[in-house]
């Protein structure tokens, strides 16, 4: 038995002890968890009880972002040992499957992913997790960013899915931690700079601290208004939607060039207008993101290489005794947070 923060029911939290897997196998670790980040979709749950088809039914540990130290190898690990700082990827694929052999594993249909229902996540002092999805830290990277690894990835997996060429204008709508990171990783990826909007100034001042990202208040003028002037009416080469906002939807196409990309990473709740003949008429591309395939150790490079930078994303950091603040305090969605993280090993 463990301590450990569990999703009860829809919007009840409780720190309390419950049974998780000990047991480490011949390709497992086990991980002292040092750092937790509080995700979005963690405070779905929460609030909501569901996302799409993945609903809660019965208790569940939250928490899938997280760094800690190697206490356990097994008999199989070569590239691991005890005492090494890692960050883990959450979702485990069947390497046997259709979708994991055509190196599409996020997208494989059995995957095991932390935090998603049925299975718990890792707001725990001990996991164990297989060693091919655990990466060890370099010296120069915190615990706390190696918890930021699992966003900055997905941020990565849209740049990839842009197929940005350098020098490239982009675009993302929503200032929020994933939309923040995605033109983090757009301007690694090569754009030459890239437009955010958003309609918290606390969030698009903290983006606007970056250098290349441009933020743009939507409560005072049009974003598609601005990107016309800046790109001479020609509009961004890739635009991103990270907001998950279904009036997002609207006019998404005047914001993008003819012949550009338009990569879908935020993830609407409700039904969303889609112009067709809008996309058409430009032959814009579309592209989809779920999670990430093959980039967590690029993301990790990255922030390694001080490239990218997320340390000023993490706005609050709370003691394991207080995670449950720490949900409430992100449900309550206060506009000057972007990251906040549990402190585990305390």
């Amino acid at each position: 038995m463990q301590q450990a923060l569990v999703l009860e029911k829809k919007g009840v939290l409780s720190l309390r002890e419950i049974d998780l897997p000990t047991q480490v196998r011949p390709g497992d670790v086990k991980i002292e968890i040092d750092t937790v980040g509080v995700c979005g979709s963690d405070v779905h749950y929460y609030t909501h009880g569901a996302i799409g088809p993945y609903v809660l039914r019965e208790p569940m540990v939250l928490g899938h972002e997280a760094a800690g130290t190697v206490v356990q190898v097994g008999a199989d690990v070569k590239g691991l040992k005890v005492g090494d700082r890692v960050c883990m990827e959450p979702g485990v694929p069947n390497l046997s499957s259709r979708a994991s052999k055509l190196g599409l594993y996020n997208v494989d249909p059995d995957v095991r992913f932390w935090a998603t229902p049925p299975i718990h996540g890792v707001l725990t002092p001990y996991v164990v997790h297989p060693a091919a999805f655990t990466y060890r830290l370099p010296d120069n990277v915190s615990f706390a960013e190696g918890a930021m690894v699992e966003p900055f990835a997905i941020g990565m997996q849209a740049a990839t899915r842009a197929r940005i060429q350098p020098g490239d204008v982009g675009a993302v709508i929503g200032a929020g931690p994933i939309g923040i990171m995605v033109a983090l990783a757009a301007l690694a990826g090569g754009c030459a700079r890239v437009f955010i909007s958003d309609l918290s100034a606390d969030k698009l001042k903290i983006a606007g601290q970056y250098p290349g990202i441009i933020p743009v208040d939507v409560t005072e003028r049009p974003f598609a208004e601005v990107i016309a002037e800046k790109t001479g009416g020609w509009g961004a080469d890739v635009v991103f939607e990270a907001s998950g906002s279904s009036r997002a939807f609207k006019g998404m196409f005047d914001l993008v060039r003819p012949g550009g990309a338009f990569v879908l990473v935020g993830l609407p709740v409700e039904p969303v207008e889609f112009d067709v003949a809008g996309a058409i008429s430009k032959e814009v591309r579309i592209e989809t993101v779920f999670r990430y395939a093959n980039i967590f150790d690029r993301a990790l490079e990255l922030i390694a290489s001080g490239k990218v930078d997320l340390k000023p994303l993490i706005t609050g950091t709370f003691g394991f005794r207080d995670s449950i603040k720490a949900f409430e305090r992100a449900a309550a969605g206060h506009a000057s947070d972007v990251k906040l993280q549990i402190k585990v090993k305390e």
